[in-house]
């Protein structure tokens, strides 16, 4: 997402990164990553729950596609950071308009299955040419 930034400010995405990871974890990320948007701690897990993402299993976490997407990132010279909570919880990705409309929900099987950026995009500009 970061290599189309100037794209998400054309089309006025704004981008938060939610975590379940405590404060001090929170920071960490941001500091070693440079995170430059928002990024909120739901500990109670509850905006995880109200979007259905519940626990992975052992082959989503650990199965094939999630080593290839350990690898590519390392590749790519970045560091894997040893998981300091629950591994087990489920991310994914929501896009929500202006009005309050969830225009993509996508719940990830494992962290290597989440929508491609341009997916996102063509979402926003979907919505942004109505």
């Amino acid at each position: 997402m970061r290599d189309r930034k100037t794209e998400l400010d054309r089309l006025n995405l704004k981008v938060a990164v939610v975590t379940f990871e405590n404060d001090f974890f929170a920071r960490q990320y941001v500091a070693e990553t440079g995170l430059d948007w928002p990024l909120l701690v739901d500990a109670k897990r509850e905006m995880y729950s109200h979007y259905g993402m519940l626990e992975a299993s052992f082959l989503d976490l650990w199965g094939p596609r999630s080593w290839w997407v350990y690898a590519r990132e390392l590749l790519k010279g970045q560091r894997l950071h040893k998981a300091t909570n629950d591994v087990h919880q489920r991310g994914g990705d929501v896009l929500i308009d202006p009005e309050g409309i969830v225009r993509l929900h996508h719940v990830g099987r494992g962290p290597a299955d989440r929508p491609s950026v341009e997916t996102i995009l063509e979402s926003v500009r979907q919505v942004t040419l109505k």
